[in-house]
C-alpha cells in the first residue's frame, strides 16, 4: 500500500519551520530526516498509513501508553525507540503536531550525519 500523501503533506507543513529537514523514501513510505537522522515518517501500513515516530529508547514505554500507538516492527524484531501512531488518532492537527514535534526533538539530540 502506498503511503498517505495527505498525512505526509501535513507532516511536511509542520516541519517547514525547521531548517535541515529532508525527505527520503524508505520503509515503503516517506521519512523526514533532521540533519540526516530520521525524526518521523509516513508508512504504507494501516488503514490510511501510520506515522512512524522516533522517540528514543528511554521514551518508548511512555509513548506506547498513549492512544493509537504500537511498537514499530517491520521484520519481526521490534525497534526500541521507534513507534507507530495510527492515523485514526491524527485527524486533529494538534495531535499530529505533538508527535511530529516529539520526533523532531529526539532527532535534534543526535549528531548530524
Amino acid at each position: 500500500m502506498a503511503y498517505d500523501e495527505g498525512l505526509a503533506e501535513r507532516v511536511r507543513e509542520r516541519l517547514a519551520v525547521h531548517q535541515d529537514v529532508t525527505e527520503k523514501k524508505m520503509f515503503g513510505g516517506i521519512a523526514f530526516l533532521y540533519r540526516g537522522n530520521m525524526a518521523v515518517g509516513v508508512s504504507g501500513s494501516g488503514s490510511g498509513g501510520d506515522l512512524m515516530v522516533r522517540v528514543g529508547p528511554e521514551h518508548t514505554d511512555a509513548a506506547l501508553a498513549r492512544p493509537g500507538t504500537r511498537v514499530f516492527d517491520m521484520t519481526g524484531r521490534p525497534m526500541r525507540g521507534w513507534i507507530l501512531v495510527d492515523s485514526s488518532v491524527l485527524t486533529e492537527d494538534e495531535a499530529l503536531g505533538r508527535w511530529v514535534d516529539e520526533g523532531h526533538a529526539f532527532a535534534a539530540t543526535l549528531p548530524p550525519k
